[in-house]
């Protein structure tokens, strides 16, 4: 490392983020405003935000009835109410944020779908349609939930749909580029390529140990290459979500989340974002295409891991509910497929805290990320105050 690179990166830390998604850059942006002059630093392992954050499917969702009526098994109705309450506000964060033209954030509703194996989960939530809407109009204002048509050919489920006319979608791609971008123009430098393998607090301020990876060019070929260095900071904020464990001791651990999306296909019907399967399946309209994810309910050993890899798996059973339920009578051909990484535990609650003096910790979003990312960075941010 030279004088300038240490100089310029590397001393005088203030604050030090971990991760550079949507909990990391909106902890970044708070911190600015509380701390106008202060060096901020963000620190992210891979070449863009390597968990969730530009690799989920762009719900802007605060939950399905199935899953609002699962969350009642384990939850008080006030617990709930607060769960969904804090999902609607972080998206209204997130939308005053960026703007909904930068988010590209369109209002279609969410539709939940049932298979045919799955006909008492369906009478179940119609029939709770009533209490579920009282017991969210505080929220809404309105009525969230009613009974729905299928108006887009979907085959081999339930005669009918239960729609959420409140739910929308956005673009992950361009959400976090006004991120990044705002992150920019507020001066906070963001370090990507540059992961962080240990965190150390004496009390007086924070050691972090780095991996800074480059490739090399030489004549006639590349050469990859790892420098470990240890810098100092004053304090340290980690939003690595599914990748928390690694850092900490808490109730939180990954999970692998597998996603496809097709190529165009001509004069597609489907728009708006769908539930199925309780929530374990996910699809939505974008570009004339089909991007579908989940199943990791099929093996939730397997998936529960840091590694970005695809399964045979899951993803021939994505394919067989396209051709299936999805798309049964048109053709389509798949263009990518991907994984993420989210963060989970045995509760819905993020985990925000003090995990010493110096450090703070916002992870466990629980698959919400783009509902209460924005706000977890931003509560992240004021647990140093």
């Amino acid at each position: 490392m030279s004088f300038w690179e240490y100089k310029t990166w590397f001393s005088n830390i203030d604050f030090a983020v971990i991760g550079s998604g949507i909990v990391g850059l909106n902890c970044a942006l708070e911190l600015r405003k509380k701390y106008p002059k202060s060096k901020i630093v963000v620190f992210e392992r891979g070449m863009l935000p390597s968990g969730a954050s530009t690799k989920n499917a762009g719900f802007a969702c605060f939950g399905s009835i199935s899953e609002i009526l699962e969350d009642l098994k384990n939850h008080s109705e006030e617990e709930v109410i607060q769960l969904v309450k804090s999902r609607v506000d972080g998206l209204k964060l997130l939308r005053s944020t960026l703007g909904d033209e930068q988010l590209d954030y369109k209002e279609y509703g969410g539709y939940e779908l049932f298979t045919k194996e799955d006909g008492e989960l369906f009478n179940t939530c119609n029939a709770h349609i009533k209490y579920v809407n009282e017991l969210l109009k505080p929220i809404f204002g309105a009525d969230v939930f009613s009974e729905s048509g299928n108006n887009f050919g979907f085959k081999n489920i339930q005669p009918k749909l239960i729609y959420s006319k409140f739910e929308g979608q956005i673009d992950t791609g361009k959400m976090m580029l006004g991120l990044i971008k705002k992150a920019s123009e507020e001066h906070i430098l963001i370090l990507n390529s540059s992961e962080i393998t240990g965190i150390s607090d004496n009390g007086e301020c924070v050691s972090l140990q780095l991996n800074s990876s480059e490739t090399l060019q030489h004549f006639d070929s590349a050469q990859h290459r790892q420098d470990q260095y240890s810098i100092a900071v004053k304090k340290v904020f980690i939003a690595t979500n599914g990748f928390a464990k690694q850092f900490l001791d808490e109730d939180v651990k990954p999970a692998r989340a597998q996603v496809l999306v097709t190529k165009p296909i001509e004069n597609l019907q489907v728009k708006g974002t769908f539930h199925l399967d309780k929530g374990y399946y996910y699809f939505r309209n974008i570009d004339n295409r089909i991007l579908f994810g989940g199943g990791r309910n099929l093996d939730f050993k397997t998936e529960e891991t840091t590694e970005m890899e695809l399964t045979q798996l899951v993803q021939e059973r994505l394919e067989q509910l396209l051709k299936t339920v999805i798309l049964p009578d048109q053709s389509f051909e798949i263009e990518q497929r991907w994984s993420g990484i989210m963060g989970i535990g045995n509760q819905k609650k993020p985990i925000l805290k003090a995990v010493s003096k110096n450090i703070f910790c916002g992870v466990r979003l629980g698959g919400m990320g783009v509902a209460i990312g924005s706000s977890i960075g931003k509560q992240l941010a004021c647990l140093y105050d």
